[in-house]
């Protein structure tokens, strides 16, 4: 006995989670468990306290058993924490809460059976509570996904939706949005339902709004009305109409414990209310973790303004019941003594008919209904899927109010998606092969899919089914057959009981081949948190497979991923891998690489991106250098999933994202903006209409943007500058080297491998020693006090910019080049890359020449500022560069032609070539050599 006091002892210093709802009381559950739960397997996140499992965030007071009981003025909860390995776990908190009891008025305090806190005396109720025995007892728990069912076959990449419950890296809420919450606002008949989901310290929402005007932004703010955070939707990513998704980032701890504490609040603001038309308290309740169908429901009389509701719903797991929970603001009035409670009247309807209804009484304090529709129909359950059944709620009495809205599936932001490998075959192989699904659920039930397979025997695909976890050893659950409409890509006769096992994530996809019957892939369908990146994309994402890797990895391990760059060169990605054993999943990494062949030679320039939280991994990088970054545009980067039994790459896919991201660094003024920065493409048809577009090879081109031409894709650049197109060719710069490579994909040539790795070195020493600057534009060292014009790939020499090695910081500075002003009328720009225009000079005929520039004799030719002879041929000079000995001009009657040097084809690779003089030759230690 001892024991126990040392216990209690301990139980009460210890830190208090937050009390469950605060001042507020508690929310309905949905679904209700039982008073016995079964214990959870073996590795659930958790706490076990006094012989009982607790689930993360869970409350309760400790029992100490005789003489003791239970301790009313302690409470216990179970915190969320992760191990050494990353792994979610719980910590049990406990703290007494009787010195926060409130002080009381009245004289004669009395303390009730079950309380902590004493409380005033209150008279009996004049009208006794009409409303029946609570219907909670009635819900049914989520049974054990595991209950009868063998686990000696595979199927480790099943996740129960109280998996996902009880994960404490994610939490969701909900907010019912209308008017009138605050009295000097206007109502307003618009309804809308906000779902969040916190991901540590990143809150992502789905809001979904009906008989309101696009809004401009969604305001978070605080109880005093603080302004948080402000979302701007115009920016945001709508995956339909009626839909707001976005993302907060990087909340703070303050704003955490607000949203944890339900006292964040959230607002749509539009045009004409600048002060939020609708707004709602952002809550914790538990129907979000089953709800798969849901209604917002809007006032029927227009009249009855600030009046609105939603409606979350689930299925029975067993039985076809639907239970429902009512949330609903504006069906009651402030109640007096004589109205303590209304009548409330809850009906199905198909096609203005009622199949179901319901009564209870509801009260100011209580508004919220819940029920259970029992044993639904074939008919009823495929209404429910193709939203044709619509809810309505009325209120009986001399203030009749009534609000209505159709069912739907479960409207969201999330990406329904799925990673198919052999790993996670009912029998698992290792043929390398893999795959990639993506569904889209639309409101008539119709289920839109992508499945893209790799192959990884030569056998072909036979069979391609939705399946359900099996309840026998090898023997499949097939839902659907999908092979005959595998071209199609629609499930179009899904009910209500597939819509929801296809939410709770219970449903898998199987392709079947020759060689494997049974099945060679398959993945578990889940659903992908909403983060921006996934949404701006409707095709497949890139396939990640172990025979991918150099060299290949024979592996039953597969993953997907979407990477893209946006208008400010960010690498936007998001990872999901599949078929890995669990120990494998707390040691998975990935990296970015970009490679390079060089001979016989492979050179890696590798970037490690953020690490994995379980089987998925999403972020932003803001800083790709110059290189990674090109070879994300040549189509020779590769994402690298590296796990801890294979640590030089389990998996790996090809990354090709165009771009013209490769400034070097460079940081120009704002006005030099325009001139390295591609405009934002715009619609075609408002380019058509621009007036200063211009067309070229058969497209529009905006206004400023510049792009590599057709016919040169190489060594041109267009732009487009008020209707008129103008190509120069790039100007390559002079390079400090002697040995220099002419690429075939490059248009100007570089310095061999090995002068490159003397230049870094160099490169090296000056960041040491400050006595010069490395320019990272052109990977060259500059002395102290140099001036040169930088080289922007792909734009080549920008005469427009100068910039300044400053030998003290190290720093380069680079800064417009300010023309000077000219007094002529018709200043030209004497070559095409010259930054600023000048006077024409004069034009003056050598007085030798004046006898051949009539029109019966041979004409002269002018070249720049030089007059040329009738058939005399010269070597161009084009400034900076001097004379091109490559080149060669020549005048025929009056008219200049020019040539460049014809070159017979080396027969060595071209990574072995070398620059002599005009054309490139074999280097000594090639296999051949070119000969002239």
């Amino acid at each position: 006995m001892a024991a126990v006091p040392l216990l209690l002892a301990a139980l009460l210093p210890l830190a208090l989670c937050p009390a469950p709802g605060g001042a507020s009381r508690p929310k309905p559950l949905l679904p209700i468990q039982p008073e016995k739960d079964p214990l959870p397997s073996k590795g659930a996140a958790g706490c076990s306290f006094g012989g009982r499992f607790y689930a993360l965030e869970d409350t309760w007071h400790p029992d100490l058993g005789e003489p003791f009981g239970v301790m009313h003025c302690v409470v216990c909860c179970c915190e969320p924490q992760r191990n050494r390995r990353g792994k979610p776990t719980g910590k049990v908190s406990c703290k007494n809460i009787k010195h926060d009891c409130p002080t009381l008025t009245c004289s004669e305090s009395v303390l009730l059976p079950g309380h902590c806190c004493k409380t005033c005396p209150k008279a009996s109720p004049s009208i006794p509570e009409k409303r029946p025995e609570p219907i909670f007892d009635s819900f049914e728990y989520f049974q054990d996904k595991e209950d009868d069912l063998h686990k000696s076959y595979n199927d480790r990449s099943y996740l129960s939706s109280e998996d996902l419950a009880r994960d404490d890296s994610r939490t969701d809420f909900v907010a019912l949005l209308t008017s009138g919450v605050e009295p000097w606002l206007p109502l307003s008949s618009a309804v809308a339902k906000a779902r969040f989901t916190l991901v540590r310290s990143y809150l992502l929402f789905s809001i979904n709004y009906e008989r309101l005007g696009r809004p401009s932004r969604v305001r978070f703010t605080d109880p005093d009305g603080n302004v948080l955070f402000e979302h701007p939707v115009q920016k945001s990513v709508s995956l339909q109409d009626g839909m707001i998704c976005g993302m907060w980032r990087n909340l703070h701890k303050p704003s955490i414990r607000l949203l944890k504490a339900e006292q964040l609040r959230i607002s749509l603001v539009t045009k004409s209310q600048p002060a939020g038309e609708i707004q709602g308290s952002i809550i914790k309740h538990r129907a979000l973790f089953a709800e798969t169908f849901s209604a917002i429901l809007t006032s029927v009389d227009l009249t009855h303004m600030g009046t609105g509701g939603i409606a979350m719903l689930t299925l029975s797991d067993t039985e076809n019941n639907l239970h429902f929970i009512l949330m609903a603001k504006g069906l009651l009035e402030p109640a007096d003594k004589e109205f303590p409670w209304v009548s409330l009247r809850v009906r199905i309807l198909h096609q203005n008919r009622v199949l179901r209804e319901v009564r209870a009484n509801i009260t100011m304090q209580d508004p919220d209904f819940a029920e259970v529709l029992s044993d639904l129909s074939s008919r009823e359950m495929l209404w429910l899927a193709q939203g044709q059944l619509k809810i309505t709620a009325e209120t009986e009495g001399r203030r009749r109010r009534q609000i209505a809205g159709y069912i739907t599936a479960r409207k969201s932001c999330d990406t329904l998606q799925s990673v198919l490998c052999g790993g996670d075959a009912l029998m698992p192989t290792k043929t390398g092969a893999v795959g990639s699904a993506k569904l889209a659920l639309h409101e008539n039930g119709t289920l839109e899919y992508q499945v893209r397979r790799v192959a990884g025997t030569a056998s072909e695909v036979i069979s391609l089914t939705l399946e359900t976890k099996p309840r026998r050893k090898n023997k499949r659950s097939i839902l659907f057959d999908m092979t005959p409409s595998y071209r199609e890509g629609l499930v179009s006769h899904m009910n209500a009981r597939d819509t929801h096992m296809l939410l709770q994530s219970e449903l898998f996809l199987n392709v079947a081949t020759k060689d494997f019957e049974e099945g060679e892939v398959r993945g578990q369908i889940s659903s992908l948190l909403y983060s921006g990146l996934l949404a701006r994309y409707t095709e497949l994402p890139i396939p990640l497979a172990g025979q991918l890797v150099s060299p290949p990895v024979r592996t039953g391990s597969a993953g997907h991923a979407w990477v893209s760059l946006d208008e400010h060169c960010h690498l936007h990605y998001e990872i999901v891998v599949g078929g890995l054993g669990k120990s494998d999943d707390i040691a998975v990494s990935a990296h970015l690489h970009g490679v390079a062949e060089l001979g016989e030679r492979s050179h890696e320039h590798a970037r490690l991106l953020k690490g994995f939280y379980g089987t998925e991994a999403q972020g932003v990088v803001k800083d790709l250098d110059a290189e990674l970054l090109r070879h994300l545009a040549q189509g020779t980067a590769f994402l690298q999933v590296s796990t801890k039994v294979n640590p030089r790459g389990e998996m790996r896919g090809r990354v090709h994202i165009p771009n013209q991201c490769e400034s070097g660094g460079i940081r120009l003024g704002p006005e030099e903006d325009e001139l390295l920065e591609e405009p934002k493409p715009k619609d075609p048809e408002q380019l058509k209409k621009d007036p200063n577009s211009c067309f070229f090879e058969g497209q529009h081109r905006a206004h400023g943007s510049r792009w590599a031409p057709a016919y040169d894709r190489k060594c041109s650049l267009c732009s487009c500058q008020k209707r008129t197109v103008i190509c120069d060719p790039i100007l390559c710069q002079p390079l400090n080297c002697t040995q220099q490579v002419h690429l075939e994909d490059r248009c100007c040539p570089v310095c061999e491998e090995r002068k490159a790795s003397q230049e870094e070195l160099r490169a090296e020493k000056a960041r040491d020693s400050s006595e010069g600057c490395y320019f990272d534009g052109d990977k060259t060292w500059r002395g102290a006090g140099t001036r040169w014009h930088p080289v922007v790939p792909p734009f080549g020499l920008i005469k427009c910019a100068i910039c300044t090695c400053k030998g003290a910081t190290g720093e380069v500075h680079c800064e417009k080049v300010q023309c000077p002003r000219l007094t002529c009328s018709n200043p030209v720009r004497v070559s095409p890359s010259d930054c600023c225009k000048q006077c024409p000079a004069p034009e003056k005929s050598p007085p030798e020449l004046s006898d051949m520039m009539q029109a019966d004799g041979p004409r002269a030719c002018r070249f720049g500022r030089q007059w040329y002879m009738n058939n005399e041929s010269w070597h161009p000079t084009v400034p900076p560069f001097g004379e091109m000995k490559c080149i060669t001009c020549w005048c025929v009657s009056g008219e200049t032609h020019c040539q460049r040097q014809e070159c017979s084809p080396a027969s060595c690779s071209s990574h072995a070539k070398k620059e002599s003089r005009c054309c490139a030759r074999c280097r000594a230690d090639a296999p051949e050599t070119w000969s002239r």
